[in-house]
């Protein structure tokens, strides 16, 4: 069935829905973005049939909001006159504790359909240029009713099945954040703070893939990310409290030269590992 789209921000993430919604799918994609510079290359490479308006907010039938989280209320906010009653509004931010509840009780006040959502695809690269229509192929789709009706849950799996999206994993806004603190946020805080060493300027020629792994995602939207991180503030500290309690056994066994404690340490990390097949 063809439908009306309209992707609010068109970076990353959503420029990438809207290089793939139109390579595999036959929706009409308007996107708005405050870049007039932005608008244009999207237009110009087909990404978007036009630069959207107030009337294609209103003939949407599925409004994304790939934005900053309070960027995507601020949005909402400011539209809620233009938002067609009965169409679906969802998101595809890093964090749904902050978010959920506030879009949720928008809806129920303003008739529009609200579902959670968040495609696990990215990279260390941000901006409309680096969005690319493959981002989503193999990628999971975590998807947050926040109390929505089936349909509307069924309606967003739909859209964005096509897209090569592998699975859609049904979460609460709770258990998505703590997941993400653990498996998103917590890498990024690493990363950073891994290369905040003396030693990493000097690192060509000494490094491989150990260095490119832990360190790629230091290449970070600071002001995104900071918002991400205080928004999930608890479940993120609680990880880092558990990563450097982890590191301070590991630290202290090294000063300590204290070799069967190392290993039983390293060997309790490697069957973790092993263990998830990975």
């Amino acid at each position: 069935m063809k439908r009306n789209i309209v992707i609010a921000g068109l970076g990353l993430i959503g420029g990438s829905l809207a290089k793939a919604f139109r390579k595999y799918t036959d929706f009409s994609v308007a996107g708005i973005d405050r870049d007039p510079a932005v608008l244009r290359a999207a237009l110009d490479c087909g990404a978007i049939r036009k630069a959207g308006d107030e009337r294609d907010i209103a003939k949407a039938d599925i409004l994304f909001l790939c934005l900053y989280p309070q960027a995507c209320l601020d949005f909402v906010r400011e539209h809620l006159s233009g938002i067609r009653p009965g169409s679906l509004v969802t998101d595809t931010c890093g964090i749904k504790s902050y978010l959920c509840p506030r879009l949720r009780r928008a809806a129920a006040e303003h008739g529009f359909r609200f579902v959670g959502g968040h495609p696990m695809a990215g990279k260390e690269k941000r901006g409309f240029g680096e969005s690319d229509a493959d981002l989503f192929l193999g990628a999971s789709y975590l998807v947050v009713p926040c109390g929505a009706a089936p349909e509307d849950v069924e309606l967003l799996k739909s859209v964005v099945a096509p897209l090569g999206i592998a699975r859609t994993v049904m979460t609460t806004p709770e258990e998505h954040d703590r997941m993400i603190a653990f498996t998103s946020q917590l890498p990024h805080v690493l990363a950073c703070g891994y290369v905040m060493s003396p030693q990493c300027p000097d690192h060509e020629g000494f490094s491989a893939g150990s260095y490119r792994d832990v360190s790629r995602v230091a290449n970070i939207n600071e002001a995104m990310w900071s918002e991400l991180f205080l928004e999930n503030r608890a479940f993120l500290v609680k990880e880092l409290d558990t990563l450097l309690l982890h590191i301070g056994e590991i630290r202290d066994a090294i000063d300590a030269g204290d070799r069967p404690a190392l290993q039983a340490l390293l060997q309790k990390g490697r069957l973790i590992k092993e263990g998830l097949g990975e």
